[in-house]
């Protein structure tokens, strides 16, 4: 039987580590979910961003662990298609200019158990700094899954279009499957 592990972010920032190596992040098993408001606050808007590709390189102290995530603009879907055309369009994401976003991410030196990745989210050529909170990562010989959170805010990098039509805020919740080289 695998051994598996897990890490769930405590106070004192210990438990278990992942096991060292290099993963591949599985698109098909991998998801990243938003929520958010619209019509200035009143309607709920819920969908996803697919994850195109993306590794994360586990290394001994954890500080010098690595993650690195391709995101598809044009895989925004929120279940209403003539939204989901015009936030790709250009007043958005301008996904013909700007067809991929990308995450690289790094473990702060902390202790055994990551509880937080810090890194730079980049959007329509525009990065800013971001601190994903980390609710759990566990690990088995070949198989690491993790599950974050973080709230964007799209005018940090520059989409601005459709105040009060379009919230502001987004609250993302990230759900990873990754397999470790052998």
């Amino acid at each position: 039987m695998a051994e598996q592990r897990t890490s769930s972010p405590a106070p004192a920032g210990r438990g278990p580590s992942p096991i060292v190596g290099d993963y591949h992040i599985d698109p098909g098993r991998s998801t990243i979910r938003f929520r958010t408001r619209a019509l200035f606050g009143l309607l709920p808007v819920r969908g996803t961003f697919m994850i195109g590709r993306g590794t994360i390189s586990v290394r001994d102290p954890l500080a010098d662990s690595a993650v690195v995530v391709e995101i598809p603009a044009g895989s925004f879907t929120s279940g209403l298609r003539m939204r989901d055309r015009h936030v790709r369009a250009a007043d958005f994401l301008d996904v013909h200019s700007h067809p991929t976003m990308s995450f690289r991410g790094r473990l702060p030196d902390q202790g055994e158990a990551p509880t937080a990745l810090h890194g730079d989210l980049t959007v329509r050529g525009v990065g800013q700094p971001l601190s994903l909170t980390l609710l759990s990562v566990t690990n088995t010989d070949t198989l690491l899954t993790a599950d974050a959170t973080v709230t964007i805010d799209r005018y940090a990098f520059g989409l601005t279009k459709g105040r009060g039509m379009a919230a502001r805020y987004l609250k993302i919740a990230i759900e990873i499957v990754a397999t470790r080289d052998t």
